[in-house]
């Protein structure tokens, strides 16, 4: 019996024996091995942002940097330049449409001027000199906002593109598409047509 108890004695003290050599070693791999960042964020070769074999970025120098600023202040001086035109362009074109728009609301009144003179019976009446007067300011106006009249005269070859023919009459003592007489002004600003000349055409 009493060799038997010596014999589990002695496996007791190998287990135990063991027990610690196993420990040690399990504690020299979690120290060699440890690391404090997750396993996603630590870099391959241990530098931050940088794969492994690969050489750190120059910084770069103050002439680069200057370079840099000048490069992007240029850039944004030339944006504002055509912002600047562009708004100017849109602003010049956006006034003349309602000039003319306006100007061509205004015909019909300087129309009825014209024919209050053409129907006048006394030309030295004061109602007469009044509308004349009228009449007058209304063109320098016009004249001042850069409208023209189209010229329409009678012998002047018809066109198309600036006037609108209301009838043609035969006639031997003009030639082909010839002006006989205008009935109505036209008028233009600058290279944009308000309103053709209404006219009659010979043959």
């Amino acid at each position: 019996m009493k060799k038997k108890g010596s014999e589990n004695a002695a496996e007791a003290e190998s287990a135990e024996c063991l027990n610690d050599k196993t420990d040690a070693s399990i504690n020299e791999i979690d120290i060699g091995e440890s690391c404090e960042c997750e396993e996603t964020d630590c870099p391959p070769d241990g530098r931050d942002g940088l794969k492994a074999g690969e050489p750190e970025a120059p910084e770069p120098t103050q002439e680069q940097k200057y370079a840099e600023l000048l490069d992007r202040y240029q850039r944004s001086l030339a944006d504002f330049d055509n912002f600047r035109k562009r708004t100017l362009k849109e602003k010049a074109a956006a006034y003349e449409e309602g000039l003319r728009d306006t100007v061509e609301k205004l015909l019909p009144i300087i129309d009825n001027f014209e024919r209050a003179l053409n129907s006048a019976a006394e030309a030295e009446s004061k109602f007469y000199q009044g509308i004349a007067m009228i009449a007058r300011q209304m063109d320098s106006l016009l004249a001042e906002m850069g409208v023209e009249t189209i010229p329409a005269s009678r012998g002047d070859g018809f066109d198309h593109k600036i006037h609108f023919a209301v009838a043609h009459v035969e006639d031997e003592n003009y030639g082909e598409n010839e002006i006989i007489d205008e009935l109505q002004k036209g008028y233009k600003h600058k290279d944009k047509l308000i309103r053709p000349s209404m006219v009659r055409v010979a043959n």
